[in-house]
């Protein structure tokens, strides 16, 4: 491997390791600095290999065992051995092209038993195979395997296409999950809004009517201190027109009131009142037989 040159001296760059012949055959290797070689009596510098990390990069495209075609992408980090660069000088023609074939051998034998989920999954595990074998493998020939990276895994680009709606499709399933919680969460406090505001609109209206009930007794009752020979029935009638004058007037104050109020002529305020007066007078009978 290399030109051997015959000089009286030679310089061995730091991070290499030269490699020193004696009439053809290897003799020493020679570490960094500067060497004098005895070119009379037949040594000559044969050459000089880098101890320097190196990275090779292979793409290997394979099949996994759901018949996806997938495309790896490693990146190997190797360097030579200083102790054996006789070894990575004599016994390899070319180094890259034997690693490269081992990546490919194992790559090859791995994953085939794995499908493409389990490709992802377990990409270090791969990784950690093709280093096994490297190392049991070139270490005779003078080199380490420092590491091995497993950069990309690309499928077939349809089989690509393919994993993104259904990545896509998960995702949309799992929002509209999110959603239909979410409203149904606005629907239950919506209901529970509801629910107080009719407890307190029913509230609201008792008070409301309270009150109505004690300031009508309070009317009939200062009527009757200050008109004299007036009847109940005549007071009640008198109130209920009064209310049905007010009731008109608010409903006509606002033109966007949507209230109804039936029955609308005086008269049919008249039976209105009747039927209260009877009702009362019904109650009270009632109570009247309970005793």
């Amino acid at each position: 491997m290399g030109n051997s040159c015959c000089m009286l001296c030679a310089c061995v760059d730091q991070a290499s390791v030269g490699v020193v012949e004696r009439w053809g055959r290897f003799e020493r290797l020679a570490q960094p600095g500067f060497h004098f070689l005895n070119c009379i009596g037949g040594e000559c510098l044969a050459g000089i290999l880098s101890t320097r990390i190196q990275s090779l990069d292979v793409k290997i495209e394979t099949k996994t065992k759901d018949n996806v075609f997938v495309q790896l992408h490693c990146s190997i980090q190797y360097r030579v051995i200083k102790d054996s660069a006789d070894d990575a000088f004599y016994e390899l023609q070319n180094p890259r092209e034997q690693i490269q074939a081992y990546v490919f051998d194992v790559v090859r034998a791995h994953v085939p038993r794995m499908t493409l989920d389990e490709v992802f999954e377990q990409k270090s595990d791969v990784a950690q195979a093709v280093l096994e074998e490297l190392e049991k493998v070139m270490g005779a020939y003078g080199y380490n395997i420092e590491h091995i990276l497993m950069v990309d895994i690309i499928p077939d680009p349809y089989v690509r296409s393919a994993m993104n709606e259904i990545n896509a499709a998960q995702r949309m399933q799992l929002a509209s999950v999110y959603k239909g919680e979410a409203e149904k969460i606005l629907q239950v406090k919506k209901a529970e809004a509801e629910a107080e505001a009719k407890y307190l609109g029913g509230v609201g209206v008792a008070r409301q009517r309270q009150a109505i009930t004690d300031g009508l007794r309070e009317n009939i009752l200062n009527f009757f201190d200050k008109i004299e020979g007036t009847s109940a029935k005549e007071v009640m009638d008198l109130i209920m027109v009064t209310q049905y004058f007010d009731t008109i007037k608010d409903l006509g104050s606002n033109s966007k009131n949507t209230t109804v109020f039936i029955p609308h002529g005086p008269g049919h305020v008249r039976d209105i009142g009747e039927q209260i007066r009877n009702g009362m007078m019904q109650g009270a009978s009632a109570q009247l037989m309970d005793q």
